[in-house]
């Protein structure tokens, strides 16, 4: 950080940021979900994330479903193949369960639900169809993946 005010901060950023992230198309006023790093001590409970950005994805479908908004993202392949059903991804900073996977070609469609609660506190109260959103695979999935790589 750089500069911060009551109602703002600045900060430095990279340009591998810039083509990574959607930071590049953000405006003044657009909402942005920060949480604090976990500190050495506290208690763990779900998903790790580690706040790196992997890539973008794109909003392609919101539709209710049992008092929950169940959103498909499509994002690409080479990001998708560290997504599993039952694992975790975050979106926007978002720590979430992954509840369908499908691939075809060169996308990877992934389906969240989102409970007004957390619509309520993040950036999913205003998404919309067609909005684009960062993307953090699983942390450990990367790892296994490098893995395997050099198995």
């Amino acid at each position: 950080m750089v500069a911060r005010g009551a109602d703002f901060f600045a900060a430095d950023v990279s340009a591998e940021t810039l083509a990574r992230t959607t930071l590049g198309a953000w405006r003044v006023g657009d909402p942005v979900n920060l949480e604090r790093a976990l500190r050495v001590g506290d208690e763990l409970g779900g998903h790790f994330v580690s706040g790196h950005v992997d890539g973008t994805a794109e909003a392609v479908e919101a539709r209710a479903e049992g008092g929950s908004v169940r959103w498909r993202f499509a994002l690409p392949r080479a990001l998708g193949r560290f997504v599993a059903v039952k694992g975790s991804i975050a979106l926007d900073g978002v720590s979430l369960t992954v509840n369908a996977v499908e691939s075809a070609g060169d996308t990877t469609h992934v389906e969240v639900n989102i409970i007004p609660h957390t619509a309520a506190l993040t950036r999913f109260g205003t998404l919309a169809v067609g909005d684009r959103v960062n993307v953090e695979v699983d942390l450990l999935a990367r790892y296994v993946a490098r893995l395997m790589e050099s198995a």
